[in-house]
């Protein structure tokens, strides 16, 4: 089923699907472009970036992406994630505790079609997905019994992409690979987790 374009409400936002927990927004412009650009240079060269892999089919694999997690209460928070979480509690309202970073290095990186971890995770609470470098698409299907369509959002620099904690059960969403010729991008995942979860279970680091 080709993928539909959400519609542009006046307020800026995009509607992509309502819950009673606010479902899924997109807001292009969180940050301007000279905010965006400086944020991503900066946790391009200074994030603890790390190679993971992790079992799948029976089988260890590459993670198509390099990842960092940092406590929001950390020392080593890199400046670039404080700015940005001020700019996201702006305009949402939850108590994140926990941001994880991709870097996906050109178009062979890419995250599969996924829900969040839910165990992981407070419910009630929204994930907000910040983006910085070259623009890839988020997909965002409907899982079987959920109605609507599957969408194609192209996530600009310094965007913020809204899921609440209730979409996980009704939607997957992922970054799929390109053949288009596309610089790196950075993204920031800021959660409420739940005490004592792991949100890289099962992950390890790459040999």
């Amino acid at each position: 089923m080709p993928a539909s374009q959400p519609a542009l409400f006046a307020t800026g936002d995009v509607l992509l699907f309502e819950d009673a927990e606010g479902g899924i927004r997109y807001r292009p412009s969180l940050v301007d472009a000279a905010t965006a650009a400086r944020w991503f240079e900066s946790l391009h060269r200074e994030a603890g970036w790390r190679a993971l892999q992790r079992e799948m089919y029976e089988r260890t694999v590459d993670v198509p992406r390099l990842i960092a997690s940092y406590g929001l209460d950390s020392p080593q928070l890199p400046v670039p994630v404080v700015e940005a979480l001020a700019a996201v509690r702006a305009v949402v309202d939850a108590p994140f505790d926990s941001v994880g970073l991709n870097l996906y290095r050109d178009g062979r990186d890419s995250v599969a079609p996924h829900n969040d971890t839910l165990h992981a995770l407070a419910p009630g609470q929204p994930i907000a997905l910040l983006s910085l470098g070259d623009v890839r698409d988020m997909v965002i299907t409907p899982k079987p019994g959920t109605r609507g369509r599957r969408i194609r959002v192209p996530l600009e620099p310094g965007s913020l992409l809204l899921m609440s904690h209730a979409s996980q059960s009704t939607h997957d969403h992922g970054v799929p690979k390109t053949r288009d010729a596309v610089g790196p991008r950075i993204s920031l995942a800021f959660r409420v987790r739940l005490p004592g979860s792991d949100l890289l279970r099962g992950y390890r680091p790459a040999s």
